[in-house]
């Protein structure tokens, strides 16, 4: 029988990698699911819950990893935590692997099969196991509704008998997953909501929310989008072109959210020192790529900072923070993920280790880091 271990994250990690659902459904492919008491609190699953769906409840981390097949978890694992498991176990985490590459060679060195969650291929059938999807969504989301709090102005359009009340012109600057679900939600609300992005693709996609695009539509925008679809970088040229649109643009917005990122870089520059002093007093920008260095120039990571009366949201995990969705849904992304290492006739663990979605998001395997986008790094 294959054994799972899950333990607590750490303090500043409120998810938690299994939900009552998915114990109930790795039970059913004939594992034993070991659960570090109080692991799910944080996010609302209580031990009974996930007892009573099959778990095994034990008092420490140390007791959920003895011996243990598989380790799920939210975070990166420590190595400490990897030692107390089988050797050669299966680990699957959002294991940061354009991070701290010291850390990720003593990961790999454990031996453990290692398998990073944001590596996850773009591919359709892997659209249910996509974790950076999943959790972006529910950002995009917080990040309109704590801009809305912020903004201590009304959203929607009011016209009442005392006279009109604007409603909030909302930005949204990237229009991927997380942008998107900041849109329908600022629309939601009621607010006016333009966005920009530098894939041509976005544009339609824009549009069927009810929001206006902005963007330099020139030769290079047309080109500006991977086969993975993630945004290519941009030239100079095309920066210094879509950065006078937009300050003309951000000028007059009421809220700005920055969501753009490319992995394995550092965040895109977006808005300026300059930008942020043509805004109005009361304006918010909520930046979601603060933990990369930030969209937006005066972007403090984990702080809300207050310049001239803009205030700018520099937040870390904002999925986290609505812990019981976030982990639900990466709770199902990991469930998804591992039917695919388990034979279901004959309930083991039977990997395929030329499938392209195992192949995608295996970063480690037998001592040595092994992803495509990592092992030139360490040639290098």
């Amino acid at each position: 029988m294959v054994t799972i271990a899950v333990t607590a994250e750490h303090s500043d990690e409120p998810r938690v990698a299994v939900s009552p659902e998915t114990v109930k459904k790795l039970t059913a492919l004939g594992c034993t699911v070991k659960v570090q008491a109080g692991a799910g609190l944080r996010s609302r699953f209580s031990d009974a819950q996930l007892a009573a769906q099959g778990a095994v409840i034990v008092p420490t981390a140390g007791e959920a990893l003895n011996g243990a097949d598989i380790l799920l978890k939210v975070r990166r694992p420590d190595v400490a935590e990897i030692a107390q498991l089988k050797p050669n176990a299966i680990v699957a985490a959002m294991a940061e692997p354009y991070g701290d590459r010291a850390a990720l060679d003593a990961l790999a060195a454990s031996k453990a099969s290692i398998f990073s969650m944001e590596l996850m291929p773009r591919i359709t059938r892997a659209q249910s196991m996509d974790v950076l999807s999943s959790q972006a969504n529910l950002a995009g989301y917080k990040a309109v509704v704590d801009a809305a709090a912020l903004f201590e102005q009304a959203m929607p359009m009011m016209m009442t008998a005392a006279g009109t009340v604007p409603a909030a012109k909302v930005f949204i600057m990237g229009a991927g997953v997380a942008g998107l679900q900041a849109i329908a939600t600022a629309r939601r609300l009621g607010a006016q909501v333009s966005a920009t992005d530098v894939r041509p693709a976005s544009k339609e996609q824009v549009a069927s929310l009810g929001a206006k695009f902005v963007a330099v539509e020139d030769d290079e925008f047309k080109q500006a989008q991977t086969a993975a679809g993630y945004a290519k970088p941009m030239s100079a040229e095309y920066q210094a072109k879509q950065a006078e649109l937009v300050a003309s643009h951000i000028k007059i917005q009421d809220i700005v959210i920055t969501t753009a990122l490319v992995p394995g870089r550092p965040a895109p520059r977006l808005i300026t020192r300059a930008m942020v002093e043509s805004m109005k007093p009361g304006a918010v920008i909520v930046d979601l790529a603060a933990e990369r260095g930030g969209n937006c120039e005066l972007t403090k990571a984990g702080e809300l900072v207050d310049h001239n009366g803009v205030r700018i949201v520099g937040k870390l995990n904002l999925a986290g923070a609505i812990a019981v969705n976030a982990s639900s849904l990466y709770a199902k992304n990991l469930y998804n993920f591992l039917e695919l290492l388990f034979d279901k006739k004959e309930k083991v663990l039977k990997v395929n280790w030329d499938d392209e979605v195992v192949k995608g998001t295996l970063l480690a395997k037998d001592g040595v880091i092994v992803h495509s986008s990592l092992v030139p790094a360490k040639a290098a």
